[in-house]
C-alpha cells in the first residue's frame, strides 16, 4: 500500500492508503475520495484548479515537467510548493507526503 496524507482547506488532515501499481494520478484520488477538485480540463495540465501543495516529502516526487510549469507560471499565487495533482502518479514517490489542498484564489 501507499500511504500520504490530504490536509483540506479546513485543516483537516486524512491518510489515504491506494494499493500499489494502481494506474491512477494524485487528482484522480482525490476526486475519488470525494475532495472537492474541479479539475476542469480532467488532468491535462491546462487549468491548475487540481494544484495542491506538497508541505512536505517534495524531494522524493519527480521534478515537475514543461507543461506543469507553464500552467503554474500563469498563476498568481503559487510558490515552489504548487505542484498540479494531475500531473503526479500513484507510486512509490508519494510514500509518507502530505499534500494540501489550497484555498481558491
Amino acid at each position: 500500500m501507499i500511504t500520504f496524507t490530504v490536509e483540506d482547506r479546513d485543516g483537516t488532515q486524512v491518510p489515504i492508503e491506494i494499493p500499489e501499481g494502481i494506474n491512477l494520478n494524485l487528482m484522480e484520488v482525490l476526486k475519488a475520495s470525494e475532495y472537492n477538485i474541479l479539475a476542469t480540463c480532467g488532468g491535462m495540465a491546462l487549468c491548475a484548479t487540481c494544484r495542491v501543495q506538497v508541505i512536505s516529502g517534495a524531494d522524493q516526487l519527480p521534478p515537475p515537467g514543461d507543461a506543469e510549469l507553464d500552467i503554474l507560471d500563469t498563476l498568481p499565487f503559487v510558490d515552489e510548493s504548487s505542484r498540479l495533482s494531475c500531473q503526479l502518479r500513484v507510486n512509490e514517490n508519494l510514500e509518507g507526503c502530505l499534500f494540501r489542498i489550497p484555498q481558491e484564489d
